[in-house]
């Protein structure tokens, strides 16, 4: 068996495809949750406050952010599946475990992310409508949630471009 088919095994695109689907669903399944989590709180509070949805609906477009993260960097491993024939060194196991890797890192930091969402938005827009000065607070709290879902991307994005 030569060195190349060593590096190249037939199984090394199934851990990029399983990163790239790990990228999307669990991202999504944090937005998704952070989303729902976030809607109910939006519903409870419109009871009180009618007029305050349109501002707290903040929280609802934050997660959906996070099901964009996802979607980008699935994209990317998606494009990169495969790159190459054998005539240029085909798919190594390495950049498999790569894309794996990266797939993981935005998915599994996008549904933490989503969770803290939709936690904090579901308290913080049911409290804003009691204490109108408690809005800043939720913003601020939301901002840094949704961040840990960006640093997810931008590990993701490193390690799908490494060579």
């Amino acid at each position: 068996m030569s060195n190349e088919a060593e590096l190249s095994p037939v199984y090394a695109p199934f851990f990029g495809v399983l990163g790239a689907a790990s990228a999307i669903v669990f991202s999504s399944f944090g937005a998704a949750y952070g989303t729902a989590k976030s809607g109910t709180g939006i519903a409870a509070m419109a009871v009180m406050r009618p007029e305050l949805i349109m501002k707290s609906i903040i929280p609802v477009v934050m997660a959906g952010i996070i099901a964009i993260y996802g979607l980008v960097v699935a994209a990317i491993l998606a494009n990169n599946i495969g790159e190459g024939g054998l005539e240029s060194g085909g798919y190594h196991l390495y950049k498999g475990f790569l894309h794996l890797g990266a797939g993981l890192s935005v998915g599994l930091s996008g549904l933490a992310a989503g969770f803290a969402i939709g936690i904090v938005g579901d308290a913080g827009v049911r409290g804003t409508a009691q204490q109108p000065r408690l809005f800043v607070g939720m913003i601020l709290i939301l901002i840094f949630a949704e961040v840990l879902g960006l640093y997810g991307l931008i590990v993701a994005l490193v390690l799908a471009t490494k060579n």
